[in-house]
């Protein structure tokens, strides 16, 4: 942890040309991403778009979700509603959350990257073709420490690999 800042921690499922969906949803059913992203998440604080949210409605059972909106007045069902990623930040510090764990959409994904930790990224082996991209993930800033490979199976339409980044200079500090 950064002080008392949380540690923020992404978490994305990318095909392999950059997309996180077609503009709405999950773009493919993989079982063993989707208890992985519930390991990753489970009684954690999060942050999310409302379009995220929305879609989520009805998952957040040991949650926290902050929902990152430019409207003020919008009030979520649960968690509270926030209008940056440092104002999140704080939140969590408050509540003396070790971690923040971002989960989408692609414009949150963009507003958190600068300030992230880590990355958890399912590399999705699939061509999308369009929709809405995941930042570019540089290998000036960002180094892979762990690979977990998920071949394709009767229950995964598509091949995987569960990837764990580390920011760099996170890297080079701890040498």
């Amino acid at each position: 942890m950064r002080g008392m800042t949380p540690r923020l921690i992404v978490v994305a499922a990318v095909s392999a040309d950059g997309f996180i969906s077609k503009g709405a949803g999950v773009p493919w059913d993989l079982p063993a991403d989707r208890a992985h992203f519930r390991a990753c998440t489970q009684g954690k604080w999060l942050l999310l778009g409302r379009t995220t949210f929305e879609e989520m409605r009805g998952w957040f059972k040991d949650h926290h979700p902050l929902v990152l909106s430019r409207d003020a007045e919008f009030k979520p069902s649960i968690g509270e509603c926030v209008d940056s990623v440092t104002e999140a930040l704080r939140r969590a510090a408050r509540a003396r959350q070790q971690e923040l764990v971002v989960c989408g959409g692609g414009q949150v994904y963009t507003a958190a990257l600068p300030l992230a930790d880590r990355l958890v990224i399912t590399h999705v082996h699939q061509i999308l073709g369009s929709g809405v991209p995941f930042p570019v993930i540089s290998p000036r800033d960002w180094e892979p420490v762990s690979k977990t490979d998920h071949r394709l199976d009767a229950k995964h339409s598509f091949a995987f690999e569960i990837v764990i980044y580390q920011r760099v200079m996170q890297l080079q500090r701890a040498a």
